[in-house]
This record gives structure tokens, sequence and C-alpha cells, in this order.
């Protein structure tokens, strides 16, 4: 009699055991939600307070939500605190991931969602002169150091980057010696940011920044009533008042010490905005990205601020070494000598 297995296949039990060894189950990590910690250990990795991050949720749902769940799509508020955490830690995006159970792609791509939905409020949460009456812009001004008319304090500063690759490499090795973008910035007497501009390289110098801004056009065809503080890299103009560079003692002195008082509100802003977000000590991302978080961190630091979550501690910062400027005008030169006549005789 034939035998019932006679027309069955030959099984290969070492195909079966191969096939076994190298079979990986896919393991779906439980993700904790980031808002059940503490309030202070939110702030602590995230530089915003429960209920800010919810306010941040709120405001860039539409832009970033991901349209399914599937694979255990990331929520708002995950992709939220994710991009939060590397920009408050500035670390790399492995570890983030790693923290997170998330691969290094999956970490960059919600830095990268939360960083453009950022851009579509940049001129919503950073308007110029500000969001209060210019009036009340120039009194706060005033009620530092009684300087005049003032609705800003300017400045850059550089923010380094790792080395990019391609012939314009060299443009963005800055008088420092290393790689950066350099990021021009007005405020208010509040450390509110009115204006940023973060496209730069390095080596172009401050003066050119804002020379070639859309606001010193608009300064220039008198849109605006007041003035602007600028230290001794920037040319003297009608709207844009600079130290004398070798003050006379008594007025002209007491000129330069008010300016500078004042302006310091620019230095500060630059050091509550790099110790919220410590990543702009060094970004390690192509130029066109850099510029993208620059902007995304100045958006945040407005939102972080007009919804008073806490101030970090920040010792003033150091003025840039510049080369003075002196192709001045002569009306800009009587226009600060006007000043000092009226105001620190």
């Amino acid at each position: 009699m034939a035998s019932p297995f006679m027309n069955e296949q030959p099984v290969d039990i070492g195909a079966q055991i191969i096939r076994r060894k190298f079979h990986i189950e896919r393991v779906l990590r439980d993700r904790q939600d980031p808002l059940l910690l503490l309030e202070e250990i939110l702030y602590e990795r995230y530089r915003f307070s429960r209920g800010r991050i919810l306010y941040l949720k709120d405001l860039l749902a539409p832009y970033i939500r991901s349209q399914t769940r599937r694979s255990r799509a990331l929520t708002t508020t995950q992709t939220i605190c994710i991009a939060l955490k590397f920009l408050a830690s500035g670390t790399f995006l492995y570890t983030v991931g790693d923290a997170e159970h998330l691969s290094k792609s999956v970490v960059c791509q919600a830095i990268c969602k939360v960083c453009l939905a950022l851009k579509h409020f940049l001129r919503v949460f950073i308007v110029f002169p500000g969001h209060l009456r210019v009036q009340t812009i120039k009194e706060a001004f005033h009620a530092i150091a009684e300087f005049p008319n003032v609705i800003g304090a300017l400045d850059c500063t550089q923010i380094r980057i790792k080395a990019p690759s391609g012939p314009n490499e060299p443009d963005y090795v800055n008088r420092k010696g290393f790689h950066s973008i350099n990021m021009q910035m007005i405020c208010d007497a509040s450390y509110l940011v009115s204006n940023v501009e973060a496209k730069w390289p390095g080596s172009v110098h401050d003066s050119r920044i804002f020379k070639e801004s859309h606001l010193y056009r608009t300064f220039e065809q008198g849109h605006h009533d007041g003035i602007l503080l600028g230290d001794r890299g920037y040319a003297c103009r009608n709207f844009l008042m600079t130290p004398f560079p070798d003050p006379n003692p008594g007025p002209q002195t007491r000129y330069n010490a008010a300016l500078s008082r004042t302006r310091a509100r620019i230095e500060m802003t630059f050091g509550h905005l790099k110790e919220r977000f410590q990543c702009l000590k060094r970004l390690r991302v192509a130029p066109d990205r850099a510029c993208h978080i620059i902007v995304a961190c100045s958006v945040l630091h407005n939102i972080a601020t007009i919804r008073k979550e806490r101030v970090p501690e920040v010792l003033l910062q150091p003025d840039d070494d510049l080369d003075p400027v002196h192709l001045e005008q002569s009306s800009s030169r009587a226009a600060r000598d006007r000043i000092v006549a009226q105001h620190f005789q």
C-alpha cells in the first residue's frame, strides 16, 4: 500500500529554523504622555509649563496634527514636546530619540514640522515696533535711563553652526573664526522681539545686514515715529542713535551712558533667548535649517514672554568687539547733537 505522505513535499527543517531565527517581531513601545510629568520637570525639559504647552498644542495643531494613528503616530502634544526638548537642550537628535524610544529620523521630522508651523505665526507674535502703543514703548525705554523717543534696541549676534558644504563655506566664517549665522534682532524694553532677520552668513557685518533690511527702508521713508539705539558697529542715522566714539566729559558722556544702559535690553534679550533655547549656542544643521530654527525660537520666546512664562536667569551678554563705523551723515550728527543738547545738559 502506498504511503499517504508520498505526495507531500519534503519539509526543509533547516530553512524553517533559519527563518524563525531571523524573524524580527515588531514591538510598539508605549510612549508616555509628556504632560503627566510634574510641573518642575516639564519646565526643566521643555522650558514651558503645562498650561503653555497646551496653548502651543491648540495653536499649532492644524499644522502638525497627524492624519492617521497608523503605526502609533505621534500625537500633537508628543510632536511639540519632542521639538521643545531639542530646542531647550541643544543635544544630538539621536539622544532625544533614545530617550523617547524614537528613531533619529522621526525626531528630525517632528522638529521640522514644529519649526515650519511656528513660522506661520512670525507676523503674529513678532511685530514692529511692538504689541503695545508706540507711546507706551517709548515711555518704557525712557524709564530705564531717560533716553528719549526710543522704540527699539538693535544688535546682531552670532549663532554657531556646523561647517556647511559647498563653495559658500568661507562666507559663514565670522571674525572670531567659527561658522555661524549672523542674526539681527530688535527688542522693546520688556525683552519682546519686535524684529528678527536670520538669513545672513556669519562674515557679513552688522551694519550691512541692517542697511539691506526692509525695516531700514521703512525708516528711511519716514514710516516710524521714533528711533532705534545701536552700538558703535552701526553708522549714526536720523533714526538710529549710536555712541560718540570719543565723548567729551559732560553731556556727551552722559548721553553715551544713557544709551548704553538703554541698549542693554537687546543684550539681555539675547541672553534670555540663548538660555531658554540652548540649541542656539550651537546648531549642528545646515544653514537653511538653522535659519528656520532661529526664527522658531524667536517666536517661542515671544510666546513665553507674552504668556508670562518664567524668565531664565542670565548674565548680561558682552558687546561684540566690532570695528566702529564712522560713515555718518552731517544731518545724523546734528540729530544726535540735538538729543544731547535737549536731554543731557
